[in-house]
């Protein structure tokens, strides 16, 4: 069931926020930091986006502050959510380690949790990511989990205590889109958790068709970060977010095999009362004769 809102605003939008455990977001779009050309770029492109959560990579950035300049520096703590995740981890034992750490340093509970199966497809493990994820969770984590697209795999880890199931929309900057859209629709239908898309969308329209199949939200980091002119396409990945999410609260019309005319035919007056008769009047014979 679609949630109920009251649409009220200037904008034509008013929605519900993101509630991740016992965290609250008002964008849907949650954005990455890497592969900008700069720190200045990568908070200009925060900005513009619109997001409220921002995931960084603990095992590639600095940090210690005592050690210099770091991507940290760019990201207004006071602004946004910081989610660590545990990318470069290719075994349970390494990503739990490495979300020990973070929650140390930057003192929050949330974590993007990717226990990777290879270096060259990056698609996750199952079975690690099933074995962190409980461990996490029983370390009071609250934990964002992202998975295969199987729907069993997402209700395996969502019966696991995960706060977010995130599956692939395809694999890690591959800039495909959603590939399988339904097994997205069976996963929904089957968790109450929110579920995330992440990974793999590469424009605005991925984004869009992504949030009009209902899920809670978009993860993304390459379609802005790797984009000609990442700037602008955070502005675009921000409205198609909006603009998905509206399309599926406002519920989009059937798929029809033929046209059904936008104007009804009852009560369409007739071709002979839109058209002049060629024969005078009884009124007019009257007067004549």
């Amino acid at each position: 069931m679609q949630p109920k809102t009251d649409f009220h605003d200037n904008d034509g939008e008013h929605d519900e926020p993101l509630v991740v455990g016992a965290h609250s977001f008002r964008s849907r779009l949650l954005v990455g930091t890497g592969k900008y050309a700069s720190n200045e770029q990568t908070r200009r492109a925060l900005e513009i986006s619109g997001t409220d959560c921002v995931t960084v990579a603990v095992r590639r950035v600095e940090l210690d502050p005592s050690k210099g300049p770091s991507l940290l520096d760019a990201i207004d703590r006071e602004r946004y959510a910081i989610l660590p995740n545990t990318a470069g981890c290719y075994d349970a034992e390494t990503a739990i380690r490495t979300a020990r750490l973070a929650r140390e340093i930057l003192d929050t509970d949330l974590v993007k949790l990717e226990v990777l199966g290879d270096p060259k497809t990056l698609l996750p493990d199952p079975v690690g990511t099933l074995e962190a994820t409980r461990e996490l969770v029983r370390d009071g984590f609250t934990v964002l989990v992202y998975c295969s697209d199987d729907p069993r795999l997402g209700v395996r880890i969502a019966e696991a205590g995960a706060a977010a199931v995130m599956p692939a929309g395809s694999p890690i900057g591959s800039g495909q889109g959603v590939l399988n859209p339904n097994a997205i629709r069976i996963l929904l239908e089957l968790v109450s958790v929110p579920v995330i898309v992440d990974a793999g969308v590469g424009t605005a329209s991925d984004v869009a068709l992504a949030m009009e199949l209902g899920v809670a939200g978009v993860l993304l980091n390459t379609g802005i970060a790797g984009a000609r002119d990442p700037l602008r396409m955070a502005a675009a990945m921000r409205d198609a977010c909006r603009a998905g999410r509206n399309a599926w609260l406002a519920g989009r019309i059937p798929r029809r095999l033929y046209a059904n005319a936008s104007s009804p035919t009852e009560g369409v007056l007739g071709a002979d009362t839109l058209v002049p008769s060629a024969k005078p009047s009884a009124a007019k014979e009257a007067v004549e004769s």
